[in-house]
């Protein structure tokens, strides 16, 4: 008699490898501002939010099935959070980029009940809509300057740092603590039970349903993860930026280029995001040239790689060479030992 008997294994070889190598890429990040020029730092820091903003549209779209256009809502609401916490409230700047994540969450949640009445494409276009709503409700208030907008004061500034190369190393440490801390949390929460749950949910919510899933539960536990992310890295923008108008942050550019990276990179895994943000980051340069034709070119790229390669370049290498630096899958391996 036999007994049929089972591993679960997650990692690999090559992904136990992809670890070693970004712990040591994470420490030469680390010490950036040691070996970055001004300019080269804000580009990182632009390359840091953008992955940062990748990563929590992936995590609604590519593993919960929510396609949101409308991301752009908590962009410039934690954008204006910055505003409203340095300047009318006195708190540190470095400290609205936490707050703004939570305040944004608390927000989110009256918002999801009212989105989530909508399915598919309604779910698409309400998510806009809601940022629109935004705009327009920013753009009346007087004391954050209205439609036309504010800038953050001097003295706020310089609670950031006094010097120049102060407040970039601060922003730039900043922005690298914030992409770190969400990705590490995409990948601990796709590890869990509830990454389980998501995924199941992704794949078909009937039989999610069935297996004891509760789908409201799961999407609007993400939902909410989502518009925390979002809120930090939108403070966090504007701390860069240091002036805010209603048309800029609430701007659907924001999640339009982050639907780019993700399709090009791949959907529904975490190495996907940043495949796309380096490529993006490749493309602007030389694309810029072409002045108008630079969205339409970029659109085009994204088009043909959809057709071409639905999973995105990272699905390719990663089918092609069974290779995952953030395994969250599980592989169940059968074997037969003598009773």
């Amino acid at each position: 008699m036999t007994e049929t008997r089972y591993t679960v294994q997650r990692s690999t070889k090559l992904s136990r490898f992809g670890a070693i190598a970004g712990i040591i890429l994470l420490a030469v990040l680390i010490a950036g501002p040691w070996w970055l020029d001004r300019a080269s730092m804000r580009l990182f820091v632009e390359i840091f939010y953008f992955l940062a903003l990748a990563q929590m549209w992936n995590l609604l779209a590519g593993y919960g099935g929510l396609v949101s256009v409308g991301q752009q809502a908590f962009v410039g609401l934690g954008g204006y959070l910055l505003f409203i916490l340095a300047v009318h409230l006195g708190i540190g700047p470095l400290w609205t980029v936490p707050l703004a994540g939570i305040i944004g969450g608390i927000i989110s949640l009256p918002v999801a009940f009212l989105v989530f009445r909508l399915r598919g494409h309604y779910f698409a276009i309400g998510t806009w809509v809601v940022a629109e709503v935004f705009l327009l409700s920013f753009a009346q208030v007087k004391s954050l300057g209205g439609g036309s907008g504010m800038s953050l004061p001097i003295s706020v500034i310089k609670e950031i740092s006094e010097s120049r190369s102060g407040r970039d190393q601060a922003v730039y440490w900043m922005a690298l603590a914030v992409v770190v801390v969400i990705v590490a949390g995409v990948y601990w929460l796709l590890r869990s039970r509830h990454g389980l749950a998501l995924t199941s949910i992704r794949d078909s919510e009937e039989a999610s349903r069935s297996l004891g899933v509760d789908n409201f539960r799961t999407k609007l536990m993400v939902y909410i993860a989502a518009a925390v992310g979002t809120s930090a890295i939108g403070a966090l923008i504007y701390m860069t930026k240091l002036r805010i108008t209603p048309g800029a942050a609430f701007d659907i550019n924001w999640t339009t280029t982050v639907i780019f990276i993700v399709v090009i990179g791949g959907i529904g895994t975490i190495e996907g995001p940043i495949i796309g943000t380096i490529i993006f980051f490749l493309l602007r340069e030389p694309l810029s040239d072409f002045g108008s034709w630079y969205l339409m070119l970029l659109g085009a790229i994204a088009v043909v790689i959809m057709l071409k390669a639905p999973q995105g370049l990272w699905g390719l290498i990663a089918e092609r060479y069974d290779l995952r630096f953030f395994p969250v899958q599980r592989r169940v391996f059968f074997k037969d030992s003598p009773d």
